[in-house]
């Protein structure tokens, strides 16, 4: 059996596509929720048409709180500790193999849970590293951790599977075509679902976001991401996608004076509408992984929010790394479009590279 362990928005949208190819081709799969963003997986699996999940954890409210972390993870280590329940509820008592996805606290509780009940474990877009064990945390620890546990790592592209090569992880290593996000995007540019806000009349607006714990909890980076945000409104219209942590660390009276300043504060959409937003905006601002990964494919200009990255997608073509420096700043808004590039997305599917592997796993 498959056992297909995610949570996180950003896990439902990069695994989606796999989930699609499992059932057009009847394999079997259980599907397991680890409740990270448990008030709004429902609403994932709705918009990418992915069935309820087979065992779901975490109660109903999401983990966007450092103490509902700490809660949160509290709870599912009690199940580590009871390995006969954790299989029979958690597994639903069937062997086979695990599939976690990335470097969220979900992908290492998953990959824990998964070798405690005696399972194979995969990591899917394995190998990617900053090289700093804090920057960011703690996704740089999940991912060493995770590699070092998978049997099968699943990585994107040739350097990351080079990576796995050098630190001599004990699995399997398979080098993908891409990251399953193209399968993704692919899909969400095909989607007649999603709709713009923008006027005919009105250019498309500068997409923002911010989520990361580095700039969150960092007082000086949060703040100025907003003041800079507020300066660029003066000029062009900018629409700011707000995630719940995001709002609760930006504060009322910070939104209150980004509204004030003509950005369009929104809450997250669904990720077809999002794709397209992006894929017509002039420039976008952000510190997300996947953003990075969607910018490089749509050659959108991309100024990331960052000091370090573990993605290489974008980097000297359509994306720019700030390091937090106003001359680096600076620059890319100087001439944004520069920074653009032709749309290229794959005409491969790694997410069905990644089936067939599992498929002839399952079988053998």
């Amino acid at each position: 059996m498959i056992h297909v362990f995610i949570g996180t928005q950003a896990e439902y949208i990069k695994m989606a596509p796999l989930l699609w190819r499992m059932e057009s081709a009847g394999l079997p799969y259980r599907l397991i929720d680890s409740g990270q963003h448990a008030d709004r997986s429902e609403s994932f699996r709705h918009e990418l048409g992915l069935r309820v999940p087979d065992y779901a954890m975490g109660g109903t409210r999401s983990v966007d709180s450092v103490p509902a972390a700490m809660w949160w993870a509290a709870g599912l280590s009690r199940k580590l500790a009871l390995r006969r329940r954790l299989d029979r509820t958690v597994f639903g008592g069937c062997g086979g193999i695990c599939v976690v996805h990335g470097d969220t606290p979900t992908a290492l509780i998953g990959a824990l849970m998964a070798k405690r009940a005696g399972l194979a474990l995969a990591h899917v877009e394995a190998g990617l590293r900053t090289y700093r064990w804090l920057h960011p945390f703690p996704e740089e620890i999940v991912r060493v951790a995770v590699d070092r546990l998978a049997d099968l790592l699943f990585a994107p592209d040739g350097a990351a599977a080079e990576d796995l090569r050098k630190r001599r992880v004990r699995g399997r290593i398979i080098t993908g075509s891409s990251n399953t996000i193209s399968d993704a995007l692919r899909a969400a540019l095909e989607s007649g679902g999603a709709h713009s806000h923008s006027s005919p009349s009105r250019p498309h607006p500068v997409v923002v976001t911010m989520h990361r714990v580095e700039n969150l909890h960092r007082r000086h980076r949060r703040q100025a991401l907003v003041h800079l945000v507020t300066r660029l409104a003066q000029t062009t219209p900018v629409r700011w996608y707000v995630h719940e942590p995001t709002r609760r660390a930006v504060g009322a009276a910070g939104e209150a004076g980004l509204e004030a300043a003509g950005v369009e504060l929104v809450p997250m959409v669904p990720h077809a509408e999002f794709v397209r937003a992006l894929a017509q905006a002039p420039f976008a601002i952000t510190d997300g992984g996947s953003i990075q990964e969607e910018g490089a494919l749509l050659g959108v200009p991309v100024l990331l929010w960052r000091d370090r990255t573990d993605r290489a997608d974008g980097l000297g073509e359509n994306a720019v790394l700030s390091r937090y420096d106003p001359e680096v700043v600076a620059a890319f808004l100087a001439d944004p479009e520069r920074c653009r590039r032709a749309r290229r997305l794959p005409q491969s599917s790694p997410s069905q590279e990644i089936l067939e592997v599992l498929a002839d796993w399952v079988d053998g």
